[in-house]
């Protein structure tokens, strides 16, 4: 082994190190940058419909900005003073849940293995004590508060930029490329481009029908607080099986303390059945018209790469699962493609020698 193939080797491990250690200290900027990604190829969709109809496209996406704008806007003033209220009415009535909860048989039950009693005594002893050092947590919460909203309107003024000059930037890459080469890239990039929208239409869907759902079985069912429930039981289908999972034993646990046993067995059997629907039915169902993915794969997607990643890898799953398909099959055909003129190439020439 020469001096030289030494040194290339470590400065190729090097630079994979480099690359892993900027990733791992990136991940928010990754995050974001997700995020407005996928809300920008959404709304690219009706930009570019609009400059079919023969909006400028400048136009087309103030239009659509001003337009998504709007919705949220509607949407905050209808659903959220009530979900407001409601939760105040649900933090109002804790200390009543609790002292309904250790009166009932489960919590002797529990408090006879676990000790619980003990526990909540020495909370309510400590209480005015963290009264008194709440500052912190209080600066904290805040704290959190207005780096939530920072990252939302970062994740808006990306997703403008990104509707304004990705195009460009994109078109600029491909004149780099090799002409023979240019138009297999844009047609992958552009099969890549209507799997990501599909996918982000195919979960509003599902969320929405989520939270529509169990919104209208909790009213039914007698909850309180059925409304904001409802709303996060919704938004908890963006993270595949474990969350609505966790929101459906939120939930019961809340039926069980302000209602009864009866209406936390229905939460039971309503939660169970709707997730197996949603994960293994609807889920699949849904993206395989929108982002043309075989459900089968979908499924084992969202389990592995769930498994390696986590909640984000979750997320992620279906969307790359997509774009990986889209470009494999470009590969495999490009593949077919030289195959079948080698064979038409090679039986030219046993013909030519035939004769």
């Amino acid at each position: 082994m020469t001096l030289k193939t030494v040194f290339t080797v470590c400065f190729g491990v090097l630079i994979v190190i480099a690359l892993v250690m900027a990733i791992i200290h990136s991940l928010v900027a990754i995050t974001l940058t997700y995020a407005a990604l996928l809300l920008a190829v959404t709304l690219d969709h009706g930009v570019k419909m609009l400059v079919r109809r023969g909006l400028k496209r400048s136009l087309a996406i103030a239009l659509v900005s001003v337009s998504l704008a709007g919705l949220l806007i509607g949407l905050g003033f209808t659903l959220i003073p009530p979900a407001v209220s409601q939760g105040k009415t649900l933090v109002d009535q804790a200390p009543a849940f609790i002292h309904t909860a250790r009166a009932s048989r489960l919590f002797d039950r529990l408090d006879a293995r676990f000790h619980l009693a003990d526990h909540i005594e020495k909370l309510e002893k400590g209480f005015p004590a963290m009264l008194e050092g709440a500052a912190t947590p209080i600066l904290a919460a805040v704290g959190g508060i207005l780096s939530l909203a920072a990252a939302g309107i970062t994740v808006l003024l990306l997703m403008v930029f990104m509707l304004i000059f990705g195009g460009r930037l994109i078109h600029a890459a491909l004149d780099e490329a090799r002409p023979e080469s240019r138009n297999m890239y844009r047609d992958v990039l552009e099969k890549i481009y209507h799997s990501i929208g599909g996918y982000l239409g195919g979960l509003a869907l599902i969320c929405i029908f989520n939270a529509t759902v169990t919104t209208a079985f909790l009213a039914i069912n007698g909850l309180p607080f059925f409304l904001p429930l409802g709303i996060l039981s919704g938004l908890s289908s963006v993270i595949p099986y474990a969350g609505p999972v966790v929101m459906g034993t939120l939930i019961t646990l809340l039926a069980l303390i302000t209602g009864s046993g009866w209406h936390a067995l229905a939460c039971v059997i309503y939660f169970i059945a709707y997730g197996q629907f949603e994960g293994n039915v609807l889920g699949p169902l849904v993206f395989r018209r929108t982002v043309h993915v075989n459900p089968l794969v979908v499924i084992l997607s969202v389990l592995f790469l769930g498994e390696m990643g986590g909640i984000v890898g979750a997320i992620i799953a279906v969307p790359v699962v997509a774009a990986l398909q889209v470009i494999v099959r470009e590969v495999l055909r490009i593949r077919r493609q030289r195959l079948k003129v080698q064979r038409t190439e090679t039986r030219a020439a046993a013909e030519s020698g035939d004769v």
